[in-house]
């Protein structure tokens, strides 16, 4: 089985920066108002499945720790509540699922407009369920859960004044399980099968926003669009 998901998020955040003896250290929320698609790849006789998501907000801490003027590590938790629609082409079911994205990175400057950064990314979501699987009938599913590595650049382009912009662009690479409860379908007292799937996932993420520093409250407010494409394959 193979799945595919891709997110489109509307992003905004505001980030309020306190200087603690050496370490300059961020605190914040963000905000992302995502939609998505998941789709469910089965063999045999089950047909492709298509799950779309209706718009939710996804919400969370953002946290940063400046070492230097070269160094800096950031922290991002994200939790959020979607509805689904699962359409396999014979009926169209409804369904509900949660999502957490976290990400932790550390950043190098390479000068003032460009930095690199490497770190962690974790997900989880739940998984629309599909009636049947071959011979089986799904008993229970848990959310997928992804851990791994990414790498990537970003850019700080000022605009004028207290206003800049700020782009993203990042590969991923997790490794990613499934696991769920089938029942024999023809049995009169079925027997259950604990069912583990594993994947090498990959793919990118992409973010462009714009920011507007306060220097009264020494707070940043930033509003922007992101992308991310994760492909799992067994």
């Amino acid at each position: 089985m193979k799945k595919f998901i891709f997110l489109t998020f509307i992003t905004i955040s505001v980030i309020i920066t306190h200087k603690s003896y050496a370490v300059d250290i961020s605190a914040g929320l963000t905000g992302w108002y995502a939609w998505g698609e998941q789709y469910n790849v089965q063999t045999g006789k089950v047909p492709n499945s298509l799950i779309e998501s209706d718009p939710s907000l996804l919400c969370g801490p953002a946290l940063s720790a400046k070492f230097s003027d070269d160094f800096n590590l950031t922290f991002v938790l994200l939790y959020g509540e979607f509805n689904a629609q699962k359409d396999d082409g014979a009926k169209r079911e409804e369904a509900k699922f949660t999502r957490i994205d976290s990400d932790l990175a550390l950043n190098y400057r390479l000068n003032n407009y460009l930095k690199v950064f490497g770190g962690l990314k974790y997900l989880s979501y739940g998984i629309v369920p599909y009636n049947e699987f071959q011979n089986f009938i799904l008993k229970k599913i848990n959310p997928h859960k992804s851990f791994g590595a990414g790498l990537g650049l970003s850019a700080t382009i000022p605009i004028t004044g207290n206003l800049f912009g700020l782009a993203t662009l990042s590969g991923l690479y997790l490794f990613g399980n499934d696991s769920f409860v089938t029942g024999d379908m023809w049995s009169l007292t079925p027997v259950l099968h604990d069912v583990k799937l594993a994947y090498n996932e990959y793919g990118f993420n992409s973010n462009i926003s714009v920011a507007y520093y306060i220097s009264d409250i020494s707070t940043v407010i930033s509003l922007g669009w992101r992308f991310q494409y994760p492909n799992s394959g067994l």
